[in-house]
């Protein structure tokens, strides 16, 4: 026990962190522990997590001291922000500034970083098909991330940039899934035309991120993408047909349509399947399913994961 290396994951009772977590500690080959960072050792999924063998410590990731305190002996950790918890870019950024000073500091070995690609590299403030949001940026929650890989560099940390793909939860957590159309009928309204969407199983972002760490400086400084499967809009509606096991039909509503249906983050969301819609050979591109599955074999299809939780759409 007290050869194996540590791994701090942050947001440990989150969907990517904790699925990191219970993949380093269902790891048969045990080749690491895991310190799950939260904000409350006390809540369910905290205590679940320490009964499971995990060092449960408290940071808040608004705090650098508390960030220090919680990568104090470590080999490697895993580093995510929460943009839907407060919607504010600006604030992702000095995370992640936090993040990376502290790193440094405490000679962390290994960083994984969950980001995203700042959508202005494709799509410049100026280009009016696409609104700008908060002032300054197209899709907020890519762009805070983007913006701030550099720091990971520019502060010499040994970092592993994971590009994270559209978590299927999203399509419960939004209420994005089938609604009621005409009649008894199912409709499924995605603004993604035709086109290929990368997607993933938020659980399946930690086993991939155990993967990366498995492989260890091989992979510092690279930027590796992960999906578990690239579906269309009727892919997944007719994946939706056979779960349910009544007709779903797909409605591609344009972007405009989507960012106007009112709900939070619609605008945002409109804007992000824009983006992979308009840049599909390089959204899919640079997250192959292949290489995904050789981090994470276990990596589950839109299908197999739709039928885990096809109650939830019922």
């Amino acid at each position: 026990m007290a050869d194996r290396n540590v791994i701090a994951v942050f947001g440990a009772t989150g969907a990517q962190g904790g699925g990191l977590a219970r993949a380093i500690l269902a790891d048969p080959e045990e080749r690491f522990l895991v310190r799950a960072i939260t904000r409350d050792a006390s809540s369910a999924k905290a205590c679940a997590l320490a009964r499971l063998g995990a060092e449960v410590v408290v940071a808040d990731i608004d705090d650098e001291e508390s960030i220090l305190r919680a990568l104090d002996g470590v080999y490697g950790a895993f580093f995510i922000t929460f943009f839907w918890h407060h919607l504010s870019p600006e604030r992702e950024t000095a995370e992640a500034r936090s993040y990376a000073l502290a790193a440094r500091s405490t000679g962390v070995q290994h960083v994984v970083w969950s980001t995203l690609e700042d959508s202005r590299r494709w799509v410049p403030l100026s280009d009016e098909e696409m609104p700008t949001l908060r002032g300054r940026y197209k899709v907020p929650h890519m762009d805070g991330k983007g913006e701030s890989d550099r720091l990971f560099s520019e502060f010499g940390v040994p970092t592993t940039f994971l590009l994270t793909s559209f978590y299927w939860e999203s399509l419960i957590h939004f209420g994005l899934g089938p609604k009621r159309g005409a009649g008894d009928q199912l409709v499924l309204a995605l603004p993604m035309g035709d086109k290929r969407s990368p997607g993933i199983a938020s659980e399946d972002i930690g086993r991939c991120a155990l993967g990366i760490f498995q492989q260890g400086q091989a992979l510092i400084g690279k930027t590796i993408g992960i999906a578990g499967e690239h579906p269309t809009g009727a892919q997944m509606a007719a994946a939706f047909t056979e779960a349910l096991g009544r007709e779903v039909r797909y409605d591609a509503v344009t972007p405009e349509a989507f960012r106007s249906l009112g709900f939070r983050g619609a605008e945002e969301l409109g804007n992000m399947f824009q983006l992979i819609r308009d840049f599909e050979d390089y959204f899919c591109d640079s997250r192959s399913i292949a290489s995904s599955r050789s981090l994470n074999p276990a990596m589950q299809t839109f299908a197999a994961w739709l039928d885990r939780n096809k109650e939830r759409f019922r």
